[in-house]
This record gives structure tokens, C-alpha cells and sequence, in this order.
């Protein structure tokens, strides 16, 4: 039993070296870039790397963001789907890279499904009509049309 017992814990001791040395040989740039996630139509506000002159973003469908003076940037979600960010200093040196995720917008939304279709409702507090990706198109274009009548008067 013991000799069983020290040739098991031999071997866990060799793996955890092997494991131990193929993580020290990973090339710093090998590190999972961190993960930003933002709701569609929400924003979220954080700092730069410093000496950031520069951001990217992979597609600007999925995210935008807005670069503020004070060393900070507001990220809105603006499509469900994932895309990069990525930061640069003056001369093109890469400073950071995230990834930015965009999920749905969840909170006082009720969806509607009859069959196929769906539509999404705010309710917060009475349930109303409003605007999401993946919603039936004669829902989406009514809200639509509605939502851009009404921006159109308040000029």
C-alpha cells in the first residue's frame, strides 16, 4: 500500500513540474486578454492605460467608445456579440487589449413569443413597447417608426 501511495504521489509530482514549466515557457502576450461586459444601450465608464492615445475597437457594431479628457472611456453596448478593444500609445505600441461582450438588456424587459416570433416590452413599471434585437420586424419597425415620430417632434 505505501509503495502504491508514493508511486502515485511520484507521479502527481511530475505532472505538476511539467504543468509548472509550461506556464513559465507561455510568452507574456500569451495572457487571456480581461473581459468587459456591457448590456445593449447601457454604458460603462473606465480608465485607459495610461499614455493611451489610441483606441481600437474590432467592429464598431457590436461597441462603440467614446474617449473622455480626464484618461477615461465610456463603452456602450450597441449589438449583442463579442469584439476586441485594443489601446495604443503614440508611436503604435500595443498598451492593452480587452474584450468587450455584449449581452441583453434584462432588466424590467418582458419578451412575448407566439411561436417564432417575439416581441419585448419595458416594464418598468407599466409594460411598453420598446426596441430589441431579435424582435419580429412588424414589432421592431412599428416602435420604430413610433420612437423616431416622436424624437422628430420634440425639436
Amino acid at each position: 500500500m505505501l509503495d502504491s501511495c508514493a508511486k502515485r504521489t511520484g507521479w502527481i509530482a511530475v505532472c505538476v513540474a511539467v504543468l509548472v514549466m509550461a506556464a513559465a515557457a507561455e510568452p507574456a502576450s500569451a495572457q487571456t486578454p480581461a473581459t468587459i461586459t456591457v448590456r445593449t444601450d447601457h454604458a460603462q465608464i473606465l480608465k485607459m492605460p495610461p499614455k493611451t492615445t489610441t483606441i481600437v475597437i474590432g467592429n464598431p457594431m457590436i461597441a462603440d467608445v467614446a474617449v473622455q479628457k480626464n484618461g477615461s472611456m465610456v463603452v456602450t453596448g450597441k449589438a449583442y456579440g463579442t469584439t476586441n478593444l485594443i489601446a495604443q500609445d503614440s508611436s503604435g505600441a500595443v498598451l492593452g487589449e480587452s474584450i468587450i461582450q455584449v449581452e441583453a438588456a434584462t432588466d424590467g424587459i418582458i419578451l412575448v413569443q407566439r411561436g417564432l416570433e417575439r416581441e419585448s416590452y419595458s416594464c418598468t413599471p407599466r409594460c411598453q413597447p420598446t426596441l430589441s434585437l431579435g424582435d419580429v420586424q412588424r414589432h421592431f419597425e412599428s416602435v420604430s417608426g413610433q420612437t423616431t415620430s416622436r424624437n422628430g417632434l420634440a425639436k
